[in-house]
């Protein structure tokens, strides 16, 4: 039990540092007194979990990374991560009403400030993640390398290409199989948790081979991640999940659980976030260390919400 609360104490903490980070890189709507710069704030203030710019911190602090140059990047891939989330609750997309408990951006503001209000947080993110060159402990190459990662993951080749699949999945007549759903959530859901810890990688140093096992311990933790949000769009509550129940049968969508049944896809979850914790850990091996990262994909296995 005591475990238990220290996990979720830890988790507490970095996600109010992941907060006053944030902060400190949104735009002031109060000097940019617009609709656009408000639905921004008011999307990425609506709270989550934060999960991203926290795997980006605690992989570059597993290769001994300690300087601020992080920080833009962890505040960009937020950036980045909201705004999928704001043009995936639009009408045309997913249609959903509430995310997090709260209005989404564009029952909030109307949906074309939501459009505007997520191509201004993708761009945002951008110039933020640019911030890094004049940040302490900044390696022009690294740097460099990092934004590369971030555009890509981002991009066709990434999370925008998931969505398209996904959303081509969605008009096509035939039914949706297993290695184009894996498709889907390799590229909507773990391209950002990939960009996230390979970026943190690339910024502490870590060598190439190093940087490619944490591309396919993050791919674990991405889909494992994917499978959990499937399980609870079944078995959860409004009130724990904070968005309504049962969209994706709403939506007639197929996922990891209609194609497996919630043991199977149970069991495959933990089986990936284990072997993802293992290749985290062998890292122990050339002298890296960090107990929390680890502890944290832990506690991913077993959430509520």
């Amino acid at each position: 039990m005591d475990n238990i609360v220290d996990i979720k104490e830890q988790i507490r903490e970095r996600t109010e540092a992941v907060e006053r980070i944030l902060r400190a890189y949104l735009p002031d709507d109060k000097v940019l007194s617009s609709d656009v710069v408000r639905a921004m704030n008011y999307s990425v203030n609506a709270g989550g979990k934060r999960l991203r710019p926290m795997l980006m911190s605690e992989t570059y602090k597993l290769f001994g990374g300690n300087k601020t140059v992080i920080e833009p990047f962890m505040a960009a891939i937020e950036m980045i991560h909201t705004y999928s989330l704001v043009h995936d609750d639009l009408p045309a997309m997913d249609n959903d009403e509430y995310r997090r408990g709260k209005k989404t951006t564009w029952a909030q503001y109307g949906e074309a400030v939501a459009i505007l209000a997520g191509d201004g947080l993708l761009n945002y993110a951008f110039e933020t993640a640019l911030k890094a060159f004049s940040c302490e402990g900044a390696d022009v190459q690294r740097v460099a390398g990092a934004l590369s990662i971030l555009a890509d993951k981002a991009g066709i080749n990434g999370m925008i290409g998931g969505q398209d699949a996904d959303i081509a999945a969605e008009h096509s007549d035939k039914a949706l199989t297993l290695s184009q759903l894996l498709y889907i959530h390799e590229h909507k859901t773990a391209a950002l948790i990939q960009a996230s810890m390979m970026i943190g990688a690339v910024l502490a140093g870590a060598d190439d081979r190093a940087v490619s096992v944490i591309e396919r311990a993050a791919y674990e933790i991405g889909i494992a991640f994917q499978i959990q949000d499937d399980i609870l769009d079944v078995t959860s509550t409004f009130e724990e999940l904070g968005k309504p129940i049962g969209s994706d049968e709403k939506n007639n969508k197929v996922t990891y659980v209609t194609l497996k049944g919630i043991d199977e896809a149970s069991r495959e979850q933990k089986e990936l976030s284990n072997h993802a914790i293992g290749l985290l850990e062998a890292f122990g091996e050339q002298g890296f260390h960090n107990a929390f990262l680890t502890d944290l994909v832990k506690s991913l296995i077993t959430r509520l919400k």
